[in-house]
Parts: structure tokens; sequence; C-alpha cells
């Protein structure tokens, strides 16, 4: 038994990351993508500390939910539905009435100041803020969890959010008229036995099938990259239906809500608001993690081997990836190099492929091209002249880069170990230097 479950441990940490799509059929395959997907997505939301993560982004709502909603109730009414929005935003709250009553007290008290002075000045510059820091905070989370570092300019977050955020009390009254155009025709075909049921389910369905397309949405839009639809989709359905389901706990639990109402009185709302924001981003952020695991699970094959590749094996793939570009460049009929054609032309990981070409362009020797015939393919070329870009050069540019700047008394304590290194160096390159990159075949 115990055998056994070593083994099974092994494989699922260790000898599936190493299957590649041409050793088993494409089931077989695909069930162990999604062996992988799970266990990516599983060992991300607990190194990442998506739980902090999900506080952090709980108390920048806490902040902004009255400025948010008094922004939402301002358009809506400028559009005339400002009371069916209010009536979709007190069937969310469900039946934490004091929290839904007191949330849109203050925001119709916020819309009710607007003339004075005070708030056009002060009151409006902080409200906005107070908006765009929490849209912005949601940005710069699902950034980390996608490992994106550059951000939106301040340009894209004002049109975008401020897109968003015109068209969310729309789709919110849609989704409310939605549900009563379908209750409506539901009781005119009462009589129809067979017809009823169907749509029935079909209204049961509304509010998942709302949730699911929220969730794809802000799997698609939040992430400052490009994210396929069918990752961002199978996100989506999954996070929102544990949405509906925690959602529906926290609606008809009222005993629940007693209890909380016997210890903390009118102080109830507060706790039960923080606990269902708390759960609703941590709900939210696993689809996140979901969403980027599913896209990126390729990048994770042979991740141990990845991690603890030897140095030789390493300066092998430097050269075989540096040799390929230089050689290709001198192939005018054929398509310069993309990561991907590196990787499947030679069979090297792909996440072991794109650190390879980040530290080439860090020493110089290669650069980024935007290709003309698709904006989104990056092809690379070398950055020096492939007559004089030989072995030696290669080497010599990674083995000094970084810092040397150091202490160590190598002048003349450890004259003796600098020299001969320097010496076996130097009699490598002599000989590294007559073979040109591009003439390896």
């Amino acid at each position: 038994m115990k055998k056994n479950i070593t083994n099974i441990w092994r494989f699922i940490t260790y000898d599936i990351w190493r299957i590649t799509e041409n050793e088993v059929t494409k089931t077989t395959f695909s069930i162990y993508t999604i062996i992988k997907t799970t266990l990516l997505c599983v060992n991300h939301f607990t190194t990442n500390r998506i739980g902090n993560k999900a506080s952090a982004l709980t108390y920048s709502t806490l902040l902004a939910i009255v400025p948010m909603m008094a922004i939402l109730f301002a358009i809506a009414r400028g559009f005339g539905f400002d009371n069916l929005m209010e009536l979709q935003f007190r069937h969310g709250m469900g039946s934490n009435r004091e929290t839904s009553g007191a949330i849109i007290n203050f925001a119709n008290s916020y819309l009710e100041h607007t003339k004075s002075s005070v708030f056009i000045g002060i009151g409006l510059i902080l409200l906005l803020w107070t908006v765009l820091n929490l849209v912005s905070n949601i940005e710069i989370t699902f950034n980390q969890i996608w490992q994106i570092k550059k951000s939106r300019s301040f340009y894209r977050k004002i049109t975008d959010y401020f897109s968003m955020f015109l068209l969310l009390p729309v789709l919110i009254v849609l989704s409310g008229g939605l549900s009563i155009f379908m209750s409506t025709v539901i009781n005119k075909t009462g009589s129809f036995v067979l017809m009823a049921p169907i749509i029935k389910f079909l209204i049961r369905m509304i509010p998942f099938v709302l949730t699911w397309m929220m969730f794809t949405g802000l799997y698609i839009f939040m992430p400052n990259t490009k994210v396929k639809f069918k990752n961002a989709l199978i996100s989506g359905v999954i996070a929102g239906t544990a949405y509906q389901f925690f959602q529906y706990l926290y609606i008809n639990g009222q005993i629940w809500v007693s209890n909380y109402n016997a210890i903390y009185g009118s102080f109830a709302a507060l706790p039960l608001l923080l606990l269902w924001l708390q759960l609703s981003w941590t709900i939210c952020l696993f689809g996140v993690e979901l969403t980027y695991a599913g896209q990126n699970i390729r990048y994770f094959s042979f991740d141990k081997d990845t991690k603890n590749i030897s140095r030789r094996y390493r300066d092998f793939i430097f050269l075989v990836v540096m040799s390929a570009i230089a050689k290709r460049f001198t192939q005018i009929d054929k398509k310069p190099y993309t990561a991907s054609m590196i990787s499947a032309e030679f069979q090297i990981p792909i996440r072991l492929t794109n650190q390879i070409l980040y530290e080439l362009q860090d020493i110089n020797l290669i650069h980024e091209v935007v290709s003309d015939e698709k904006s989104e393919d990056i092809i690379y070329q070398p950055s020096m002249d492939v007559n004089k870009l030989n072995v030696a050069v290669l080497f010599d540019k990674l083995d000094t880069n970084g810092s040397e700047n150091f202490k160590i008394d190598k002048e003349i304590k450890l004259n003796d170990e600098w020299t001969m290194l320097n010496k076996l160096r130097q009699d490598y390159y002599d000989k590294a230097s007559k073979v040109l990159l591009k003439d390896l075949s």
C-alpha cells in the first residue's frame, strides 16, 4: 500500500509532467492535461496566498462599494431605470435587508449632495479615486496571478474602466428584464404541460448563465494580456456555479443570520457582508488561477527538471537555440523562429525555451521583432553580425553576465585560483572562436 501511494504521488508530481503528446493517445493526454491543470491551479492557489489577496480586495471593495453604487445609480437614473436597478441590488443581497438598505441610503445621499460645491470638488475626486483604486487593485491582483509585470496605461484605465461602469447598469437591468419576461411567458404557457417544465428550468438557469457571463467577461477583460475565450468560459462556469451556490446559502441561511443577530445585534450586517465579500473574492480569484493554469499548462512540462537543470545541459540548450536563430537568419526563404517554433522543432520545454530567450536578450545577442504577418507573433533575430557570432562570443557573454563586484582578494590571496580559471577559459575561447554558430550542423 505504501509503495502504491508513493508511486501515485511520484506520478502526479513528476512523471505526468514529463509525458508528451506523441507518447500517449489523444484521450489519455487530455485526461492528463485536466489532472495537471487542477494540480497546478491548487498549487498556485496556496503558494500565491490567494486568501490574502482576497482579503485585500475585500477591504478595497468595502471602501469603494458606496461610491461605486452611487455611480451605477447615477448612470441608471440617466437611463430611467434606477428603480429596477435598486430592486436587482436588494434581491442580490437577499435577506440581509439592513446591509442593502444602508448601502442604498448612502449611495442616494451621495447623489443628493451632487449639487453642492463641496461634493463637486473634493468629494467627486474622492469618489472617482476610490472606484478607480478598486478596479486598479483588481487588475493588479489578476496581473500578479498571470505573472504580468506591465499594467494598463493611465489612459487605458480611464477609458476601459468607465466603459465598464457605463455598461454594467445596462446589463444588470437587462438581466432583470429578462427574468421578468421569462416569468410572464411561463404564466401564459402554464396550460402547456410539456413546455412549462422546460421554461421553468430555463428561468432557474438565467442567474447561472448571467453569472457565468459575468465571470467569463471579468477573466477576459481584467488581465493585461490576451486570454483565450475557451479557458475563461470554463473557469467562468465553475466559479460562477460556486458563487451561485454560496449566494444561495447566504440568502437562505435564516438560522445562521439570526444567530449573528443574537450575538452582534444591529451590527450583524457588517461581519456578514465582510464574509460574503471575502468568499466571493476567493471564488473569483480561484477562477483566475484556473484560467491561467488552463491556458499555460504546457509551459509547466518538465517543470522540476527545468528548475534542476545541470550547467552542462543548460549550456547545451543555449548553444542549440542561439545556433538555430543565427542559422535561420541566413536562410532568407524561411520565417524567423518564434519561441513555440524552437520548442516544437528541438523538443525543448517551452518554459525553458522562454528562459533561454530572455537571457540571450539580456546579454544583447538577440532581440525581439514583431512579425508583419501577425502582430501577436514575436520572432527573434541576432543582434550582431552572424559572421562574427561564434561559440566563444556566446559563452564569454554568458560567463561574464552579472555582478562580479565582491570584496574577494583575487589579486593576492586568491590570485592563483583566479589566474587558473581565466587561463582555462581563455584556452577554451581560443578554440571556440574558430566555430561560427551559423555553421553548426
